[in-house]
């Protein structure tokens, strides 16, 4: 099948190739080019099967309009509902996504950089792994227009937009607190992140605070890598070699989710044996009976801030940083209280 050229369509229209471009580029008004005669050639572009050759367009501008989004994992509600806004926000202005997960691997998140960066995207919207400090600093060093989300790396000065992960685990902790549990477990990744880090430094400061000590034996980490079987069992196996505990903090909604299932192996009552908060919601939460109690991140607010960052150094003059103040934007959390508690 022929390929359908902007020659062709300027035979076919009776104009000149440049203005069939201006019109396919969007700059028929500027170029002083009528609308019925714009409608016509789009007209004709349509009917003759027209598809515009995407790799002279990125030779001739200098961009794909391609943006790379790498996330931990795209299956877990948190990062498929981010990924769903950033490319709703990306179409808005004419740019698409491709998005890739890097469960945590090192090597994963290595190997997904070199590709987009062979792929050429324009920008760059990561969650980071706690390996991938050195790619970041590459990725500001060569001026790729960047932002991280989640997470971020202290002492980096790349753009980065998160929940205040240390006042929405507060939240839930004063919570429980107020409620009158004083023996609470918390069930956390065994991950050198900062989100993860602040999610302990709230659990230890709020028990600290109420006078209440910070017992090992009452914390649990799972490896991130653990099959879901395994985790389950471990913090089945937790749960049974501490039947003081009379609340549970799960840091993510997948620990979460494994933790309700190992509760429903011991047939542990919810609340009224064992007390359950999650960080980050999950579908399972409020199909629950009772309804699990969580801090709810605000995922559109960080989607579309994210795309802000990113577009501001789109549009942003070389060598001119973004101002301070917009290189760290805190969310805040928010706790919805259920059943659980």
């Amino acid at each position: 099948m022929k390929i359908v050229t902007i020659k062709d369509i300027a035979g076919k229209a009776g104009v000149a190739p440049s203005t069939v471009s201006a019109v396919l580029n969007g700059k028929a008004k500027a170029s002083r080019i009528s609308n019925q005669l714009a409608e016509r050639v789009k007209g004709l572009a349509e009917s003759m099967g027209y598809r515009p050759n995407h790799t002279a367009v990125s030779l001739r501008t200098g961009k794909t309009r391609v943006l790379g989004l790498i996330v931990e994992d795209i299956s877990n509600v948190f990062f498929a509902t981010l990924a769903k806004i950033i490319e709703e926000e990306a179409d808005s202005i004419g740019y698409k996504v491709l998005y890739c997960s890097t469960e945590n691997n090192e090597e994963k998140a290595r190997e997904r950089i070199r590709m987009f960066l062979q792929r050429q995207v324009d920008g760059f919207l990561i969650t980071p792994t706690a390996g991938m400090r050195t790619e970041v600093c590459k990725l500001v060093e060569q001026n790729k227009p960047l932002v991280l989300m989640d997470r971020y790396f202290p002492g980096l000065g790349v753009p980065h937009v998160l929940v205040n992960n240390y006042h929405g685990a507060r939240l839930a902790m004063d919570h429980l607190l107020e409620r009158g549990y004083k023996n609470i477990g918390f069930v956390t990744v065994r991950l050198d992140q900062v989100q993860m880090q602040q999610r302990r430094a709230a659990y230890d400061a709020a028990l600290q605070e109420a006078g209440l000590p910070v017992t090992e034996s009452h914390i649990l980490e799972l490896s991130y890598q653990d099959r879901a079987e395994d985790a389950v069992a471990g913090i089945r196996s937790f749960l049974s070699r501490q039947p003081a505990l009379d609340a549970v903090f799960f840091a993510t909604n997948y620990t979460g989710v494994y933790g309700l299932e190992a509760i429903k192996d011991l047939a542990v009552p919810i609340p009224g044996r064992l007390a359950v908060v999650c960080f980050d919601d999950h579908d399972i939460f409020r199909l629950y009976s009772p309804g699990i109690t969580i801090v709810q991140q605000p995922v559109s607010q960080i989607a579309r801030t994210a795309m802000q960052l990113l577009i501001r150094q789109f549009e942003q003059i070389p060598g001119v940083s973004l101002p301070e103040a917009a290189m760290q934007v805190l969310q805040p959390a928010r706790l919805v209280i259920r059943g659980s508690t």
